[in-house]
């Protein structure tokens, strides 16, 4: 088992473990007297968000690097032979995804390139399943899989006319010419897309591989430039040994990869340069020179250079032959690919769920504790009238009825800022709104056409991304007002009836402005001035804005869910806190009321708190070792859960 599949495996033992505690402890809340549809639904999206959490790494090199071999050999040498057909020559034309949906069964969705001619992006089209050819995957069989998986290196021959329609022919290269055979045609990739779900171990924890094509598909898929590598976890960018750094390498490099983490350089085909009349010294120095001269070319330390045989390590694992596999020094790839990759992505995951499961489970401490409280201070008020008159217990009722119509009060009081809170939040999603968006992005779809200068073109979409984030910023002011109210009145409450309040639980759409920011910086990256000024790049700039558009709408469709869940949530801590405060004050006149009527019942009363004293001590100690569980399993690091298991 590699370093890396070992990694993933106890990344996905740690989630389990958390997702084992979180449901321990809303199971706990659910089936007590402290249960509220809020707390619920919080804990219920921190249960999806495990549940939903991917994992993804992009291959990206030009043809006939070994994308697909060094996939075959990191993900797949325990099937005993290749599963992505590896050859030389181009063998994947299209962006391959591969990752597995169990509530489908195993097969490979193929998206047709005729989709180009479209005004949609492959991630709108990724919902309209009747598009999608549908192969099924027979998982049993290594020679079916390898069959299935050709699919993706499947091509056709279409009009130069098509190819320029569907942006995948630029009449103004001048290597052009060199694509258009005897007969006036192109050869192009019969698919825009292909999804592939397979139940691997490692692609049913939530990993997803991503398998480009080469590099001039980054330049005319959106989907790859805007999404998946962007996105991507992890990206290898693979070069060959003997080649080095190609122009178009550095081009690629620059505008859509970059250093940073999770960024590494895999340079491959490192058998090529074993030979018989070389030492291996001589060997290791010329391997050691071509490392040197692809970080200067980079500008990346050596360190993130990786020199492999991916083939070699392939048949070193199928054939368990140590020697060859060091050799071939995939498993040093692997360590440093793992012990970069899923650390980072756990500490990101981690601190997403401490900050919100510490709002939690303080929202329900702070009940337990104020139900202590009160127990204890009615405990001691029922004390106090031992002994005592009916006139003195007669003053008692009045009191707490004094403090019940003083609290109504402030509940009435309180009718008003929720009014306010309804008319912000509502005022909230007139500039953050899917209709909104939906119009901008029609409105600038009319410019564009309207348009036949890439000026114009250029100043349609800065006006959109501009109208885009002032939407955002408007929303933003809103959420804060939002916030300030809310304060405001947590310190009122908290102040005037001794309720234990924290401040609210906090919430900025700042996060979703930098995403904004981040796609109009991919999207200015891909389309400088000079750029522009093709008719081909015109056409192409179109179908780009239609991936621009899907990703802005996946943006304002996470912001809108994420406003919604917080309003729904704000509330809850002040509600339950109210909820518990009027109950404590139902049960302190009952009481006194009883007493007042059967003075006899003191102290089976004084008992009865007594009991309840008990009872609500059991339940804090029963929350906070739930609370403690929780906090364990998420603090637990990867190397003790390997011990452990």
């Amino acid at each position: 088992m590699s370093n890396l599949v070992q990694k993933f495996q106890e990344y996905s033992e740690w989630r389990k473990g958390v997702a084992r505690a979180l449901e321990q402890y809303r199971g706990w809340i659910s089936g007590s007297d402290m249960a509220d549809a809020a707390t619920d639904q919080r804990l219920a999206r921190l249960q999806e968000r495990l549940v939903d959490d991917k994992l993804s790494i992009a291959f990206v090199a030009e043809f006939s690097r070994g994308k697909s071999e060094l996939i075959n050999a990191i993900f797949f040498a325990d099937y005993g032979q290749r599963i992505l057909p590896s050859s030389a020559g181009r063998t994947t034309m299209c962006p391959t995804e591969l990752l597995y949906d169990d509530t489908i069964p195993p097969c490979i969705r193929l998206l047709p390139i005729e989709t180009r001619a479209e005004a949609q992006s492959t991630s709108e089209y990724k919902g309209q399943n009747h598009v999608w050819k549908v192969l099924p995957l027979n998982i049993s069989s290594g020679d079916g899989m390898l069959e299935a998986f050709k699919q993706v290196s499947l091509t056709k021959k279409v009009s130069v006319e098509m190819a320029k329609q569907y942006g995948l022919f630029d009449e103004d290269d001048p290597d052009a010419a060199l694509e258009v055979d005897e007969n006036g045609l192109v050869e192009i990739s019969q698919w825009r897309h292909a999804i592939v779900n397979f139940p691997h171990p490692l692609l049913k924890e939530g990993l997803i591989i991503v398998d480009t094509p080469g590099l001039n598909a980054i330049g005319t898929e959106p989907e790859l430039t805007l999404n998946l590598i962007p996105n991507a976890h992890a990206v290898l960018f693979i070069l060959a040994a003997d080649t080095g750094v190609t122009k178009s390498d550095i081009d690629v490099w620059r505008n859509h990869i970059g250093s940073g983490m999770g960024r590494m350089v895999v340079l491959n085909k490192i058998d090529s340069m074993w030979d018989e009349l070389r030492t291996n010294e001589e060997t290791e120095q010329q391997i050691a020179r071509q490392v040197t001269t692809v970080a200067q070319t980079l500008a990346l330390e050596e360190k993130q250079i990786f020199p492999v045989s991916a083939q070699k390590g392939l048949v070193a694992k199928i054939n368990k032959d140590a020697p060859l596999l060091a050799r071939s020094r995939l498993p040093t790839l692997e360590y440093a690919l793992s012990k970069e990759l899923i650390p980072g992505k756990q500490d990101i995951i981690r601190s997403q769920l401490i900050a919100e499961i510490s709002e939690i489970t303080h929202a329900q401490q702070a009940v337990i504790t104020s139900r202590s409280r009160s127990v204890v201070e009615q405990m001691l008020e029922l004390k106090s009238l031992r002994g005592k008159n009916m006139n003195v217990i007669e003053h008692m009722m009045k009191r707490v009825d004094a403090e019940k119509k003083e609290f109504d009060a402030s509940l009435i009081r309180m009718q008003g800022t929720r009014a306010v809170f309804t008319k912000l939040s509502t005022e909230v999603f007139t500039s953050l709104g899917m209709d909104i968006l939906r119009e901008e992005i029609r409105k600038t779809r009319e410019a564009m056409e309207a348009s036949h200068l890439s000026v114009g073109l250029r100043d349609s979409i800065r006006q959109f991304f501009a109208q885009v984030k002032l939407n955002l910023i408007i929303s933003n002011k809103k959420t804060d007002e939002i916030s300030e109210m809310m304060a405001v009145m947590y310190r009122k409450f908290s102040t005037e009836h001794g309720l234990a309040l924290s401040a609210p639980m906090p919430f900025s759409l700042d996060k979703y402005i930098k995403e904004l920011e981040a796609i109009e910086a991919v999207y200015q990256k891909q389309f400088s001035v000079t750029m522009m000024m093709t008719n081909t790049r015109v056409k192409l700039i179109h179908k780009f804005f239609d991936s621009v558009a899907a990703r802005v709408k996946q943006n304002f469709l996470q912001a809108n869910k994420d406003v919604e869940a917080w309003q729904k949530v704000v509330m809850a801590p002040l509600e339950a806190q109210i909820r518990e405060h009027k109950s404590q004050l139902k049960n302190r006149m009952q009481s006194i009321q009883r007493i007042h009527v059967a003075t006899d019942s003191l102290e089976d009363k004084i008992t009865s708190f007594e009991t309840m004293q008990a009872e609500v001590d059991a339940q804090k100690k029963a929350l906070t070792d739930l609370e403690t569980e929780l906090k364990e399993a998420l603090a637990a690091n990867l190397s003790k859960l390997k011990v452990a298991a």
